[in-house]
């Protein structure tokens, strides 16, 4: 999500002040957040993957509304229709706490947004089979390497499994290995965005939503 209203933008979109209302709720897949967004031009709900970062309050700032629609979902007691928000991005001000009153007002049967992505992905038509590779036969000659291209040996690979930070660098993919500073990709399938943002605590990063980056925060020491 871009981080600031200076930007270019689409035409389609728009840079609204407001105050967005993150509220943290506890589901089956763990923890996620969903918004509130209050604006001159109307209230809407926000569940962009972006705010899966940010820690539960009310933020102040500009927001780049890219699109308005209306959303229905089903609940335990029927259904539940809000109009909702896509956000292009953000620059926030200023954050305060919750007030009972306020974190109450939120729905107790939202729905986690991952769940609402895997049921749009398994009603789009599954992908054809790729083809099966064809085996490359070795060479007997020891001097020759008929490995293809890019593939590394049996020991390296063994040895790059077991490496202690082989899991951190499959996590993150081209964030690997991480700075001092870290921007998350929030266009990344959501459920892996948890679980960076997680692994992101463990190693001793706090999120600065102004910046909206990661830090490493001074004296902590990775897990």
């Amino acid at each position: 999500m871009a981080a600031s209203a200076a930007q270019q933008l689409p035409a389609s979109s728009i840079v609204v002040p407001g105050q967005l209302t993150l509220r943290t709720i506890h589901g089956r897949n763990g923890p996620f957040n969903v918004g509130r967004l209050v604006t001159p031009i109307g209230k809407f709900a926000v569940k962009d993957a972006e705010l899966e970062q940010y820690p539960e309050g009310k933020y102040d700032g500009e927001f780049i509304i890219r699109y308005i629609d209306s959303k229905a979902y089903p609940t335990c007691d029927g259904m539940r229709f809000e109009i909702r928000a896509s956000l292009d991005g953000m620059t926030l001000s200023g954050i305060d706490k919750l007030s009972k009153a306020e974190a109450h007002a939120f729905a107790t049967q939202e729905v986690d947004p991952l769940d609402e992505e895997l049921a749009a992905h398994s009603l789009t038509p599954a992908a054809p089979p790729e083809p099966e590779s064809v085996p490359v036969r070795a060479s007997t000659d020891p001097l020759i390497d008929t490995r293809p291209f890019g593939v590394d040996a049996p020991a390296a690979a063994a040895a790059a499994s077991s490496s202690p930070d082989s899991d951190d660098a499959a996590l993150f993919g081209l964030l690997w290995p991480l700075g001092e500073s870290v921007k998350l990709d929030s266009t990344i399938d959501r459920r892996t965005l948890r679980v960076q943002i997680a692994r992101l605590g463990v190693l001793g990063y706090g999120l600065d939503f102004k910046s909206q980056q990661w830090n490493r925060q001074p004296d902590q020491q990775a897990a």
